[in-house]
């Protein structure tokens, strides 16, 4: 009986040992990837807020011409 509790004690070591590692690789990766979405968060905030996606001047574009009552048909042709 010696040898095999030697031998699971062994096998127990080493398997802590295998989670041990195998957990603290897990922590770095959710450690890199909050920094990653931190990183996008930030860029995507900038583009919007700075007008880097989303240019306001188009967007008043759109909206002036949803707010114009003149027709496609009667657009080029005057004041009818």
């Amino acid at each position: 009986m010696d040898g095999v509790q030697t031998l699971l004690v062994v096998v127990v070591i080493s398997l802590t040992v295998l989670l041990l590692v195998v957990g603290a690789q897990v922590l770095l990766i959710i450690i890199d990837l909050r920094r990653a979405i931190k990183r996008l968060n930030s860029i995507l905030e900038g583009a919007i807020l700075g007008g880097g996606l989303i240019r306001p001047e188009k967007l008043t574009g759109v909206i002036e011409i949803l707010r114009k009552s003149k027709k496609l048909e009667t657009h080029g042709q005057g004041n009818p």
